[in-house]
């Protein structure tokens, strides 16, 4: 066989496989390259469009969080005035009771101090009508002297 023939036969034979290859064979791989190409510029889109929502959320997120921030640090505050006025109050209050036990312990004092007053002067009176019998060496009715007696009383 010839070279040149052969060469001619291969030539012809390129550019029948080259040009079944444009019509059939290169539009859909292009198709699917120009696809991916697609995809890839969409998740890149994506990916940036995600990555700024993300800036934005963090922003609004700092931001919620510094309003919380404040909300608590109020709430804190107020919580302890609260207090010290639960404080202040409970110590009027047990000033108030202090000063009314006191009130009521003097008062009882007073009370048990007359009645022991009282208990010594009949007890004193008592006494001096026994001292008084001894010394005379005969009986006093009591019955028959208790003027006298609730005057000696009323002395000491």
């Amino acid at each position: 066989m010839n070279l040149n023939a052969t060469f001619i036969v291969q030539f012809v034979v390129f550019f029948i496989l080259a040009g079944f290859t444009m019509k059939f064979v290169w539009p859909p791989m292009m198709k699917a390259l120009d696809e991916r190409a697609q995809k890839i510029a969409d998740g890149l889109a994506a990916a940036e469009r995600s990555k700024a929502e993300s800036k934005e959320a963090e922003k609004r997120v700092q931001l919620e969080l510094a309003g919380a921030r404040d909300e608590v640090q109020k709430r804190i505050i107020e919580a302890e005035k609260r207090a010290q006025m639960i404080i202040e109050e409970a110590k009027h209050s047990a000033s108030e009771e202090a000063s009314r036990i006191v009130a009521n312990a003097r008062l009882d004092a007073a009370q048990q101090i007359t009645k022991a007053r009282d208990g010594l002067r009949t007890e004193v009176a008592t006494l001096a009508v026994k001292g008084a019998e001894q010394i005379l060496k005969r009986e006093i009715n009591a019955s028959a002297h208790a003027d006298l007696l609730s005057q000696l009383k009323a002395e000491l």
